[in-house]
Order: C-alpha cells, then structure tokens, then sequence
C-alpha cells in the first residue's frame, strides 16, 4: 500500500474550546505517539485526511517541523450526529513492524439462486506488516448452497498475515430465507378469509 502524505502543525491549545477553533479553520486535531516518545499533539488538513482515511489501514506519513514520521490510524473520533471527525491517534511504526489492526470483511459473487447470506464477523483482527496492512477481506461466496458456513480458518490472506481470531469463528452463513411470525401469521388469515369466502360461495349455490 502506497504511502499518504500529510503535513502537521504544532499543537498548543487543549480543551474542547480550542478543539472547535481548530476544526473551524478547516483542521483536524490529532496526537501521534508509540515508541516510548512522548506523544506529539498535532493539527492535520482537514478535507486531505478525512479523503486519506476513506483508505482502510493507510500508512501515512506525517511531516512535521522537518521530521517524517510512519503512523496508522488507531482511534477516529467522530460526531455521530454530524458525522465530523473529532480527532484521530496516530500510532507510529517503523518499516517492517508488526502491528495488530481490525480489516472488515466484504462479501463477494453471490450464493446459489433462492439463498441469502449473513456475515457474522464484521471485521477481522489481524496481524501483519505495517506497510502491507490489508484494507480489505474479501470473502466469496459465489455459488454456496443454503448450510455453508464459511468459518476463519477458511479464508486466504496476503503472505505475512496473521489472523488473530479463532479458526472456528464463523464469517460469512449461506441461508435460505425464512418468513417471519408476522408472515406466516399474515398468510394463514388470508387463507383462512379465502377459505370462508369459497364455503360462502359454494353455500349460495347450493
């Protein structure tokens, strides 16, 4: 995965005040910390990053008073009524580091005709090279027949990659559709109302 570039600003004003200043002059609040340093609190350009993090487990690379830093997103903070981001924690990594992150999972092809399907794991935690962190699981289920589970220990993952969850976790259930109470329910008053209405005629014509 290729590397994002954001250039950072210093930091001073702490305080949900000073956060509000700082998103309306379009910038994002951030810290980068790891390594044993003391964190660095930070500003980000606001439209940049918010298009970098629609990238899974980018790496970015911080710049900051002359000084380039690898970091991955750990924490997004946003508001869940205006859908803005709050602020981000940067973790920073070193090439070739390993570093345990969450992938979400996205289903492929579609199941045999007349089936649905259930993804049970959203996400997957997972690790692997902080330079080659997948963005994505894809998990196919292109022909499956209603009963097929597709469990953890059935996926296939970049060389490398580590999987931390349990291999019988289930992913992804192959189905048929089931009608609910309030169908069945629904379909035995219509029967039952088309059956009082067949006596009804049959007793008139008799």
């Amino acid at each position: 995965m290729s590397e994002i570039k954001l250039v950072a600003t210093a930091r001073t004003d702490f305080g949900k005040g000073a956060a509000r200043r700082t998103r309306r002059a379009g910038l994002i609040p951030a810290v980068l910390y790891g390594h044993g340093g003391e964190p660095l609190h930070v500003s980000l350009p606001g439209h940049a990053t918010m298009m970098a993090l629609k990238h899974t487990n980018a790496l970015f690379t911080i710049e900051f008073e002359g000084t380039s830093r690898l970091t991955i997103a750990k924490d997004i903070q946003k508001d869940p009524v205006k859908d803005v981001i709050e602020h981000i924690d940067l973790l920073i990594v070193t090439a070739g580091e390993r570093v345990s992150v969450e992938v979400p999972v996205r289903v492929t092809g579609e199941g045999f005709p007349g089936t649905i399907h259930f993804v049970e794991m959203q996400r997957i935690a997972l690790t692997a090279d902080a330079a080659n962190l997948p963005s994505v699981i894809e998990v196919s289920i292109e022909g499956l027949v209603a009963g097929t589970q597709i469990r953890v220990g059935d996926l296939h993952l970049p060389e490398g990659t580590d999987i931390d969850e349990a291999a019988e976790g289930i992913v992804v259930t192959i189905a048929e559709p089931q009608g609910s109470a309030a169908d069945e329910a629904a379909d035995a008053e219509v029967a039952a109302v088309q059956a009082a209405a067949s006596a009804a005629s049959a007793e008139v014509a008799s």
